[in-house]
């Protein structure tokens, strides 16, 4: 087997991997969801095939801690679920998603997972933006997505896949067929782009394009949640490039303006919550989602302790979901809110491992970006003299960004979300193996 074809291979699926997981709603409205069932399939075989084939290095005792609880916890609840084979379903599709994410964190080294995950992200937003042009252009109307016969009915704003606004400021949708999904894929393309810049990783020229291309494309989805997004992650790069100028031990300073700066941000959004609303053009009840939280929360209150199974992804025509959020005619199969639905779905028990797999995956990620004593490479832990990298940077960027979504969408939980996390959970432990 001739090593350069196999780890060009290798790429090649694991850039067809992060494009799926991201463009998972593309798939399904162009192939409908049997399609998309076939393409998850095909890249799930390659992903054990690669894993088996390959057998990449792997300290089993190193293996996050809270996230094999967390996924115990999933896999247990079906004991108690209110709705035991959605649960059981639910969790294969979360243990399919952790292959494709033991794939990406075990196969591919760090350069290899910047450059498949840069080339996903231009495929994304590349295809998005053509589309968007084909639509406005000569289309003229919005279009469907494939494969659904809606009828005589009324079809909401939000079925449509795109509403040709490309030539009128957006929101655009792209071929994910929803701004705040891209908005988000932009949000992660301008860290990885970033990163492959700073990291001279691609040429300056090829770099600051894409770079223009994923802050043109933020701004054309008009997305609120991934504009508040993107201020968290900025600050979270600016406080990791001061603790990276800073000695370890005299790093107080850093961690306490951080401490301020976040008393004083939910202060500002606390006085000033109206005016914030208005400014990012949102309604008094955040387009829907007050409502939604409230719903949840008097669900969740029913069964706090345990919850009421894990689900993922809402099942509209099993009870407690059916009809639990509906709005202008949309049935929504989230909470908007990851930890509420942590909360109703594994309760307070499932609320703090999760918590606990998000803080120690942050943890050691900021760890990775500022301090020297990591490396790319895990075999070899870095010297005392040598520099820091901006892939280092990648993780925690990536990290805050879910994090940061995670209290206006349940993304972090499916699909993308749950694969990066994932991702970065093992990655950055095994770095220490």
């Amino acid at each position: 087997m001739n090593p350069g074809r196999t780890r060009l291979a290798v790429s090649g699926l694991a850039t067809l991997v992060i494009f799926s997981a991201l463009a998972g709603d593309f798939w399904r409205d162009l192939l409908s969801w049997w399609g998309y069932g076939i393409i998850v399939l095909v890249l799930l075989t390659g992903s054990v095939f690669a894993l088996v084939i390959l057998r990449p290095r792997m300290n089993r005792r190193r293996l996050p801690k809270s996230l094999i609880a967390f996924l115990l916890l999933c896999l247990v609840s079906i004991a108690w679920s209110f709705y035991p084979w959605v649960s059981a379903l639910a969790v294969l599709v979360q243990w399919a998603t952790i292959l494709a994410a033991l794939f990406l964190a075990l196969v591919l080294t760090w350069t290899e997972l910047l450059r498949a995950f840069g080339s996903a992200l231009r495929w994304v937003l590349g295809l998005s933006l053509l589309f968007e042009f084909i639509v406005a252009a000569f289309i003229r109307h919005p279009v469907l997505p494939f494969w659904v016969d809606w009828g005589d009915q009324k079809i909401p704003e939000a079925f449509y896949w795109s509403r040709g606004l490309l030539f009128h400021g957006g929101q655009i949708q792209g071929i994910l067929g929803n701004s705040n999904l891209l908005a988000m894929c932009a949000l992660l393309a301008v860290i990885v782009f970033g990163v492959q810049l700073a990291g001279r990783a691609v040429t300056r020229r090829w770099g600051t394009a894409w770079l223009v291309v994923a802050i043109a494309t933020l701004g054309l989805t008009r997305s609120s949640t991934v504009i508040a997004a993107t201020v968290i992650t900025g600050l979270t790069l600016l406080a990791a490039l001061w603790a990276r100028s800073v000695d370890p031990a005299r790093r107080r300073p850093v961690y306490l303006t951080g401490a301020g700066v976040l008393v004083a941000a939910i202060a500002v959004v606390w006085v000033f919550w109206a005016q914030l609303l208005t400014l990012l053009g949102k309604s008094e009840d955040l387009t829907g989602r007050l409502t939604i939280w409230h719903s949840v929360a008097d669900l969740a209150q029913q069964r706090p302790v345990s919850g009421w199974g894990w689900i993922s992804y809402w099942a509209p025509w099993v009870e407690p979901f059916r009809g639990l959020a509906v709005r202008k005619g949309v049935t929504y199969l989230q909470a908007h809110n990851a930890w509420l639905d942590i909360w109703l779905q594994l309760g307070i028990i499932g609320l703090v491992v999760f918590i606990a797999l998000v803080l120690s995956t942050l943890t050691r990620s900021w760890f990775y970006a500022v301090d020297t004593q990591h490396t790319q490479n895990a075999a070899k832990p870095y010297g005392p003299g040598e520099p820091l990298t901006a892939m280092q940077l990648l993780p925690l960027l990536v990290v805050a960004a879910l994090i940061a979504q995670s209290f206006a969408e349940s993304r972090i939980l499916v699909e993308s979300g749950w694969m990066l996390l994932v991702l970065f959970s093992i990655k950055t432990k095994q770095l220490r193996a």
